[in-house]
This record gives structure tokens, C-alpha cells and sequence, in this order.
């Protein structure tokens, strides 16, 4: 049975991935001890199968039978799809789920944060914790195991999209807990921790950035370019464009800004040209002269 190792054994990148993974796995086990377990949340995955059976037999914690569970989760991969699942994976899962059972018996079960009649403060505060915990882990390129893996081994054989498939899964798991509970704001709450957990994710591993991207067609480009060169001290570039209704060749200016250069260029273009088209979006990363480099995303991707 193979794994896949690529971090060569106590270098900079293997002490800095091992790290997150350490960090990661502490943090998602504490999210779910402080804010989810408690209060029968069932945000799918592994561990939500787990906070439902430790609720029909409190014997089992909820880490330990998360483990049970992806032990062989994990082997029928391997079988089923290859060696695509690193060592890193198999130690985040074996570390959540023992950090998860010590800090129950550190912590307790019986209501540790007070929001027994805050629930919603629970979800929100969980699914940020969680977010946290798995984006570390995820940055340190493991996965979460669980139903990410069975999602992948249904997507072999019915070819849907693993991200859909991941939606039905986990879906199913919160309804699991709609059934056992027999709560109808079991499956809201769930959803919740859901949907925040998943932004909070994309925080982590695509930073928060508020850089727009512009994209301007206007009769006073020459003005416009001079405005974001020489006040806002940023670069752009000329895309060739054509008009669909009068064929009329006339350039596109391409470039990004910050949030507050974006208002001040808003009102430059408005006094000079009211006519203007703009096309404005976020950016989630910009990489390149002026922003972060290439250079200094990859050395950071590989744990240099």
C-alpha cells in the first residue's frame, strides 16, 4: 500500500508544512470541542457522522470513531483511485482526531463556552475556528479526509464534479443528524457552520485582499493612463478592443488598484469622460511588479 511522501525528512519545508499541520489539527480539534460537539451540530464530514453516533452511544468519542472512520476511508482510495494521498494527510487526520479526544477530557462536554442558548454565536465562532484549522492544514498541502475522499471515489464512477459531490455528501451527513436529533434547527445550524467554514478557508489560503481589478474603455484613455501612472504610481496595459456596434478600433486599459485608489480614479474618470465604461472586480490575489511576487508565492507554497 503506497503513500505518497514528497517533504525530504527534517528540512525547512518539511519543519514549516509539519508545523501547520500541527497547528491546523490543534485548532480544528478545538473548534469542534468548544463550539460544535456540545451542542449537536452536524457539519458533515467524518467527524459530523461522529457527533451523531457519540450522541446514540456516548462511549464513543467523537475523534476516535472520526478516525475509525477515515482509516478505511482512506485505504479504499488508495485502491480505488491510487497513491494521490501523502503522508501529510494520514498525520492531520491521526492528529485532529487525538487532539480532538484530549481536549474533551481537558474541556468537558457539558456546555465549556456558556452558549447553550446562543447557538448561532456557536455556529459562527465554530465554522471560524474549523475554517482555521483546515485552511492550515490544507495550505500544508493534506487534505481533510473524510468525505473529501469518498466525494472523489463516487466522482470515478458517475463523473460528477467532486465539489457537487462533496455538497451531496456532506448534505446527507446533516441530515443524518436531522434524523437522530429529530430537531429541525439541527441541519440549519449545520448549514451554517457549513458555509462559514468555507469562507474562512478561502481567507486562509488566498489571503484577504481588497485589490479591484479595472477594466476602462473611454474616449480620454490617454488622460486615464496618465492619472494611474503619475498620481496613483501604478502600471496597466493596453488591450486592443473593438467596438461591436460601430466596429470603431479603440483601446482597453487594463490594471489594478487598492480600494481607495479605485474611488479616486472613479471620480477622475467621471469628471473627464461621464460616458466611461468600467468594469470593476475583486481580485483574490494579484501576483506580480508592484504586488506580491511570483517568486515569493511559490518559495512560500513550497515551505522555503
Amino acid at each position: 500500500m503506497a503513500f505518497i511522501n514528497k517533504e525530504k525528512f527534517l528540512s525547512k519545508s518539511w519543519f514549516y508544512n509539519y508545523g501547520l499541520i500541527l497547528a491546523g489539527s490543534f485548532i480544528l480539534g478545538l473548534g469542534f470541542v468548544l463550539f460544535i460537539n456540545p451542542y449537536n451540530i452536524v457539519p458533515g464530514g467524518a467527524y459530523g457522522v461522529g457527533i451523531v453516533v457519540h450522541h446514540i452511544i456516548p462511549a464513543i468519542p467523537v475523534g476516535t470513531f472520526g478516525l475509525a472512520l477515515n482509516i478505511p476511508l482512506i485505504f479504499i482510495a488508495i485502491k480505488v483511485l491510487g497513491p494521490r494521498f501523502g503522508v501529510k494527510t494520514i498525520v492531520g487526520m491521526v492528529l485532529t482526531s487525538i487532539f480532538m479526544d484530549l481536549q474533551t477530557l481537558v474541556i468537558g462536554e457539558q456546555d465549556p463556552m456558556g452558549l447553550e442558548n446562543e447557538i448561532l454565536l456557536s455556529c459562527v465562532f465554530g465554522g471560524v475556528t474549523i475554517g482555521l484549522g483546515l485552511g492550515l492544514i490544507f495550505k500544508a498541502k493534506a487534505t481533510s479526509a473524510g468525505s473529501d475522499i469518498l466525494a472523489m471515489i463516487m466522482a470515478k464512477y458517475t463523473r460528477l464534479p467532486v465539489g457537487q459531490l462533496l455538497i451531496v455528501v456532506d448534505s446527507a451527513i446533516v441530515l443524518l443528524g436531522l434524523i437522530v436529533f429529530q430537531d429541525w434547527k439541527v441541519p440549519l445550524y449545520s448549514w451554517i457552520v457549513i458555509f462559514v467554514t468555507g469562507r474562512v478557508i478561502d481567507g486562509v489560503l488566498e489571503g484577504v485582499n481588497h485589490d479591484k481589478t479595472l477594466f476602462i474603455v473611454s474616449t480620454q484613455h490617454q488622460k486615464i493612463r496618465e492619472k494611474i501612472i503619475n498620481d496613483l504610481n501604478r502600471g496597466g496595459t493596453y488591450l486592443e478592443g473593438k467596438g461591436m456596434y460601430e466596429h470603431e478600433e479603440r483601446p482597453v486599459i487594463f490594471t489594478v488598484v487598492n480600494r481607495r485608489e479605485l474611488t479616486i480614479l472613479e471620480d477622475y474618470i467621471h469628471d473627464i469622460d461621464p460616458n466611461a465604461f468600467l468594469t470593476v472586480s475583486n481580485s483574490s490575489e494579484i501576483l506580480g511588479n508592484g504586488f506580491k511576487s511570483l517568486k515569493t508565492k511559490v518559495t512560500e507554497n513550497q515551505g522555503l
